[in-house]
């Protein structure tokens, strides 16, 4: 009994030894994650057309303040869909971290051009633009999320100003 009893504790120390010599010290820091090359070129790649269309965005107010519902519809299924879509593909090369906030966005975004398309059809102006400016806020928060390096000045600016 007692033979058993010393082999189970040489066991218990040699498996105590092992768990605390495989973790980690707490006083470890960990690198913060960072984009690689391959990320940076992807989302620069996809970012020019979502940026000509944030640069449109008096254009759409202007088509909707004159009423032109057939041209509303075609930037919201054309342009705006386009940078969605741009979006979509933009996420996955975000860190994980931004990717969540990234798809929120981008839900938002099309929660927006869903509502201006139901005013569209209902010919509600009010209702349009005020989806519209949403629409465009949605698309400077997405930017926002992106590497500095990676957006325009020209968009770094607006976004500093918090015009739209």
């Amino acid at each position: 009994m007692a033979r058993q009893r010393s082999l189970l504790s040489v066991i218990l120390v040699l498996l105590a030894t092992f768990l605390i010599s495989c973790g980690g010290s707490p006083s470890e820091a960990t690198a913060p994650p960072i984009y690689t090359s391959a990320q940076i070129q992807k989302i620069q790649g996809y970012l020019p057309a979502i940026e000509a269309v944030r640069d449109r965005s008096q254009e759409l107010e202007d088509l909707i303040q004159k009423n032109d519902w057939v041209n509303v519809g075609n930037f919201i299924h054309g342009p705006m869909a386009e940078a969605r879509l741009h979006m979509n593909y933009i996420i996955p090369n975000l860190l994980p971290g931004d990717r969540e906030k990234a798809r929120q966005v981008e839900r938002k975004l099309f929660d927006s051009l869903l509502k201006i398309d139901q005013a569209v059809d209902s010919r509600n102006s009010v209702k349009a633009l005020s989806n519209a400016k949403a629409a465009f806020a949605e698309i400077d928060n997405f930017l926002s999320l992106l590497p500095e390096n990676t957006t325009s000045t020209k968009v770094s600016y607006s976004r500093q100003r918090g015009s739209l």
